[in-house]
């Protein structure tokens, strides 16, 4: 299995805990500096200048001047923790969008024909469909620096920013890299940590600008009579108590800004050099990256943004965004020169100061070389039923064995091989379906004729709902559409559904009541569902429902495999039965339970493939650690290989349940 990807899930574990410590630290050394200031203010007040206390006797003891300390240390608390509380919540609710929008980000297009943004939309879909995860929403945001970033809690509600500098001074090869940077960050967990942070050090931020906005309210409100009358009944002694504070708070504010820069700083500087070695082993062109940073230090821009709000989003950029500090102190990412240095040590130290970018062919074929892994010299481990060769990518209806075993070693680590797969995958896409998922009106009938039954009967029922449900013109799409997508190979339906989910994310939210009301019509048609088609629908619904239901936010924990033993049955029980008689499965069933034998694990009896209980059991085992998560599907990678004939079914059945548990696998290869 990939060791790099599950230890990197674990070791972002690791790094929240680090963020949760320095946050801790940062607020007890805040809380208790506005305390002291405000005890010594209390302390060295003329006595006539004391604010009385409800009782009339007024701050004359020390023990009344610490109980005000106090006060003030506690509401300093409660107004961070309720600052950074409400900031998580927020960000919970939207996510990875809603980071894009506050950065000034607008949404492009599936459909986009502009030649920048087509690029850009080409390179985002080639490497989705090459994680194993669906293709993210691009945002594009009006910056002349050179920049982009990742953001969101997991790859299903990732979203992808660029800046326009981005697009327009970077070629293909150069975006290729910074867009195979921040798909790192998307598989490596990086992204849950940096929108963590964005909500936890709010809280840090506020007391900063709560200084500030109550000293603007006393400049604003102290020249005027009320004040004159406070002044005159006593009030006087409140204001300037409150300006002192005020001026406290400004200055414990710079304090949480320090802290805050500094948690940002040790959290992301170690994971923008990791990032850049994933893009490299991505891509396998290591000029592609250097170059697009090349570029950044010869730009007059830079990577320096001009948002207001690049500031609390800083760890999330390709490159430093703002201010790094004095002596780089808050740098967020290493100096230019040394990841330039670690991707090519042989580099000059010269940055490219062209204004212009070099040309580079923007098509998808030209992406594709010769005796790649989708070409016609696969494994001979495999047995093969059929070797007909018809331009499709995969020309066997088996898989070898071992590309089981090399998808499952490369989890969250794609290649050039798969990206090149992508690219062929999509260049031989049926025109008139590749238009389809890009338009979110025709996406919804790309899905709808997945569901179509093989059944006649069942299919022509189905057919008459969608014509109920969605009028005659909906239903002659459908049937345009309905031979093309029963042409497609069963290895192209995982990613075609991918581009179809990109694209219906832009719906409203009344078209996706429209398209979910369908769509459960069409699931019920027949009252019965094999497997395969199950883990798509729930593909499908996992990537969809959090854009337009209110769904609860799971909650990041690490329940041991041994508290999960039914579930770990259950998901086992269903995968060995899938395609097999019943000596088959017990056979199968077994073949993975040996590889988790410490849980002595027994077939479910009755019904195992009870899709309600599959599905809790697919639920639980997602709040396993990755460690656990990663046995897991080496155990169903064992059950369908069991018999020595793995079908492209069972494959992209194994894929998907990969992606139900965050381990996206990547297209497995025949070679």
């Amino acid at each position: 299995m990939a060791t790099t990807f599950y230890q990197r899930q674990a070791d972002a574990k690791k790094n929240s805990t680090r963020l949760i410590a320095l946050f801790v630290l940062a607020v007890a050394l805040i809380v208790s500096s506005i305390s002291v200031t405000t005890w010594l203010l209390a302390e060295n007040l003329p006595r006539g200048r004391r604010v009385p206390m409800t009782t009339g006797s007024g701050f004359n003891s020390s023990s009344d001047n610490i109980t005000l300390a106090a006060l003030t240390g506690g509401g300093a608390l409660a107004l961070i923790v309720l600052g950074s509380l409400y900031k998580v919540f927020q960000l919970r609710r939207g996510g990875g969008t809603l980071v894009a929008e506050s950065l000034g980000g607008r949404r492009i297009s599936s459909m986009t024909q502009l030649p920048e943004e087509r690029k850009l939309m080409n390179i985002v879909e080639e490497m989705a469909i090459a994680s194993g995860v669906p293709v993210p929403p691009v945002f594009v945001m009006k910056e002349d620096g050179i920049n982009a970033f990742a953001a969101g809690y997991s790859p299903s509600d990732a979203v992808l920013g660029v800046t326009q500098g981005c697009i327009q001074k970077l070629n293909r090869k150069e975006l290729q890299g910074v867009i195979a940077h921040e798909f790192s960050h998307i598989l490596n967990g990086d992204m849950r940590i940096s929108i963590k942070l964005i909500g936890i050090l709010h809280g840090i931020l506020l007391i900063g600008m709560t200084g500030h906005m109550v000293l603007r309210n006393l400049f604003y409100f102290g020249g005027g009579s009320r004040s004159r009358r406070n002044k005159k009944e006593g009030g006087g002694q409140i204001i300037v108590v409150i300006l002192a504070l005020s001026v406290v708070a400004i200055i414990v504010g710079f304090i949480g800004v320090f802290f805050g820069n500094l948690i940002k700083a040790a959290v992301s500087r170690q994971r923008e050099f990791l990032a850049d070695a994933s893009a490299v082993q991505f891509t396998r062109d290591p000029s592609g990256i250097a170059d697009a940073l090349k570029r950044i230090g010869g730009h007059s821009d830079g990577s320096r943004l001009e948002s207001a709000n690049a500031s609390e989003a800083s760890h999330l950029f390709f490159s430093q965004a703002v201010w790094a500090g004095i002596g780089g102190l808050w740098a967020t990412h290493p100096p230019l020169t040394e990841r330039i240095k670690a991707i090519d040590p042989s580099w000059n130290g010269k940055f490219d100061s062209s204004s212009s970018t070099t040309s580079s062919n923007t098509s998808r074929t030209s992406q594709v070389t010769s005796g790649f892994a989708g070409s016609a010299q696969g494994s001979q481990t495999a047995e093969i039923v059929s070797e007909e060769t018809s331009g499709n990518l995969h020309s066997t209806t088996t898989t070898p064995i071992n590309a089981i075993h090399a998808g499952l070693n490369v989890v969250g680590e794609p290649t050039l091989e798969h990206q090149q797969y992508a690219s062929q995958l999509i260049e031989q896409l049926p025109p008139i379906l590749l238009d389809a998922v890009h338009d979110p009106y025709s996406a919804r009938a790309v899905i709808f004729c997945f569901l179509l039954d093989s059944d006649q009967e069942v299919q022509k029922k189905q057919l008459q709902a969608i014509k109920a449900q969605t009028g005659d013109d909906f239903h002659q799409l459908v049937r345009r559409l309905q031979n093309h997508v029963d042409d497609l190979d069963v290895t192209k339906r995982l990613p075609v559904t991918d581009l179809a989910i990109s694209s219906l994310r832009s719906i409203s939210s009344k078209q996706y009541r429209e398209f979910i009301k369908c769509f459960n019509t069409l699931i019920k048609a027949d009252e019965k569902i094999d497997l395969f088609e199950w883990i798509m629908i729930q593909v499908i619904s996992r990537h969809l429902k959090p854009q337009f239901e209110k769904i609860k936010p799971k909650r990041e924990s690490h329940t041991a495999l041994k508290k999960l033993q039914p579930d770990c049955e259950t998901l086992l029980s269903a995968i060995s039965e899938a395609g097999n008689d019943s000596e088959q499965a017990i056979q199968a069933f077994q073949a993975g339970a040996n590889s988790l034998q410490e849980l002595s694990l027994v077939p479910v009896k009755g019904n195992p493939s009870s899709l309600r209980g599959l599905a809790q059991a697919l639920e639980n085992l997602s709040s396993a650690s990755a460690k656990d998560r990663r046995r897991v599907i080496d155990a169903c990678a064992l059950a369908v290989e069991a018999d020595g004939i793995i079908t492209w079914q069972e494959a992209e059945l194994l894929r998907g349940v990969a992606d139900l548990l965050d381990c996206p696998i990547p297209p497995l290869l025949p070679s």
